[in-house]
């Protein structure tokens, strides 16, 4: 395929999903999936792992198509590490067959694209391998506005050295992708098994005052020794200042809807089906100007919600989706004597039609 101008090409709005193995990324990219098709809007998912030729979520694109790392590892002789990055600069190497797949994906969607990709979990691909972060950039420059969502398991906040590890970790990718970024605990629903955590929920999502977690260091035997370098790590984070986290519950619609609006308005996405140019460029900018709405007021409410008050809160939203169900069967079935009426008075039309 030679080269071509961007205008020539297809373009979308969406996500670059990474995270370590185990944070979710699959079951994330799935849940968003079904979520946005709920909402009307269209979406497909790439998947850019080329250990995974079964995904479990419907896939539009796979790597797996061009490459495996089976097919990598056995040819070359290599282990999955190096397979990894070898699979990833080929795709690299064969940019125009990814492009190529995107537009005919894309194209028939008439500019309302909207794509998640999801990444493999080796670390080293989004911290400091360049292939990715080329792939993405050559993305990017042919107008695809794209934001990474980086996945962290809720449960590094049950300890100081893995929550300092995953704030460190998701500081690396933020510098290395250089792109619009947020930064996700996954999992949130599973905190209320944790037991109870030493500080709040928001000094963990505003990566606030460090000093204390080191402290709780010192008192570990196996990490007094490394006093120094925990204390050096703490306030390089704190320098830098860019690390915060968002909360999800990929189940939780509440919970999605107020990530997918955040992600909306750092990306500017905005989709009305059969909404008119001047309503799609209101709801732009009412977007970008207003606050993120959401089910939960600030994350006092998400540690409620999943913590001590969790049971409280199914409670109610079980009722609440009763009444729901209640209302939506109420309303059918008055629509459908609507139409039976409509019938029967159709039908004696034709009688005094017939009569006369």
């Amino acid at each position: 395929m030679s080269t071509a101008s961007h205008s020539s090409h297809a373009s979308a709005f969406g996500q670059l999903v990474t995270g370590p193995p185990g944070a979710g990324k699959s079951t994330y990219c799935h849940g968003m999936y079904q979520f946005l098709t709920a909402l009307g809007r269209p979406v497909s998912v790439i998947n850019l792992d080329p250990a995974v030729s079964n995904p479990p979520y419907p896939c539009a694109v796979s790597i797996t198509s061009l490459i495996t790392l089976d097919d990598v590892m056995e040819e070359y002789g290599l282990g999955p590490n190096g397979a990894m990055l070898y699979c990833i600069e080929y795709l690299e190497a064969n940019f125009d067959w990814l492009v190529e797949q995107l537009d005919a994906l894309l194209e028939p969607q008439g500019g309302s694209g909207y794509i998640v990709i999801d990444t493999p979990g080796q670390a080293e691909l989004w911290t400091n391998h360049d292939s990715l972060k080329r792939i993405v950039n050559r993305l990017l420059k042919l107008d695809y506005r794209l934001a990474a969502v980086h996945l962290t398991d809720a449960h590094a906040i049950t300890d100081a050295a893995k929550y300092i590890s995953a704030v460190l970790l998701a500081l690396r990718a933020m510098l290395q992708l250089e792109m619009p970024h947020i930064n996700v605990f996954s999992k949130i629903d599973t905190i209320g098994g944790f037991g109870d955590l030493p500080f709040n929920l928001d000094y963990y999502t505003e990566v606030q005052d460090l000093s204390y977690l080191v402290r709780q260091l010192e008192e570990v035997p196996r990490a007094k020794r490394f006093a120094k370098l925990n204390a050096a790590m703490a306030e390089l984070i704190e320098e830098f200042s860019l690390v915060g986290f968002e909360t999800l519950a990929v189940e939780d619609k509440a919970s999605m809807m107020h990530l997918v609006r955040l992600i909306d308005k750092v990306t500017g996405y905005v989709f009305m089906p059969g909404g008119t140019t001047e309503e799609n460029l209101h709801a732009l900018f009412s977007s970008a100007s207003g606050t993120i709405p959401g089910g939960y007021a600030d994350i006092s409410d998400v540690q409620e919600r999943w913590g001590e008050g969790r049971e409280a809160f199914d409670k109610a939203e079980e009722e609440r989706w009763e009444r729901e169900w209640a209302m939506r069967k109420q309303a059918e079935s008055m629509a459908g004597g609507v139409e039976g009426a409509a019938g029967v008075a159709g039908q004696d039309d034709d009688n005094l039609e017939h009569m006369a």
